[in-house]
C-alpha cells in the first residue's frame, strides 16, 4: 500500500527542518510517544538505528527507526519496522517563499504476516489517517513551537 501526504507550514524551512531534526521534540507531534532509544550507528546519519515506543489507544507499539537517507534540507527518509509491518518512508522538504515549507511525506506499507495484511486490506484508511495526525500535528507545533516548549515538560 503506497499514499503521498502533503502540508504547508507557516514557517521558513530552515525553522521547519531545526523543529523535525530533534529528537527532544518528537513528544510535541507525535501523539502517544512514550520513549526513544537510540540502539545504533552514528546517531542522525544513515543506518542509524532507534527504538521508538507509542502508547495508541490501550495498545503499546514497539517499532524501530532506521534513517535510510538523511540530505537535510531537502529529504529525510527512514523505515520503521513494527510487528508484521514494514514502512518506508520519504520525507521531503520545500520551500514555499520565505516563510512557509510544504512536507511532502511519502509512504510505503509492506505487510510480512497475515493478520496485517488483512487490516491493511480491510482498513487501508487507518494507516493514512495515522500519517495524517503526525503531519497536523507536527505542523501546529512548528507555527506555536515558541508557546509549546515554554509551558511543556518533556519524556
Amino acid at each position: 500500500m503506497k499514499y503521498s501526504l502533503e502540508i504547508e507550514i507557516n514557517q521558513p524551512i530552515d525553522k521547519v527542518i531545526e523543529l523535525f531534526d530533534n529528537a527532544d521534540y518528537l513528544e510535541h507531534w507525535q501523539p502517544g510517544l512514550q520513549s526513544v532509544e537510540h540502539i545504533s550507528g552514528e546517531l542522525g546519519k544513515p543506518g542509524a538505528k532507534t527504538k521508538l515506543r507509542y502508547l495508541m489507544g490501550k495498545r503499546e507499539v514497539e517499532m524501530i527507526e532506521t534513517i535510510t537517507a538523511r540530505d537535510l534540507p531537502k529529504e529525510f527518509s527512514a523505515t520503521f519496522e513494527e510487528n508484521g509491518v514494514l514502512n518506508i518512508q520519504k520525507n521531503l522538504f520545500r520551500a514555499m517563499g520565505a516563510d512557509r515549507t510544504k512536507w511532502i511525506s511519502d509512504n510505503e506499507f509492506q505487510f510480512s504476516n497475515l493478520p496485517m495484511k488483512l487490516m491493511g486490506w480491510l482498513m487501508p484508511g487507518a494507516f493514512k489517517k495515522q500519517s495524517k495526525i503526525y503531519l497536523d500535528a507536527f505542523k501546529k507545533f512548528a507555527e506555536d513551537y515558541e508557546r509549546v516548549l515554554s509551558t511543556s515538560k518533556t519524556l
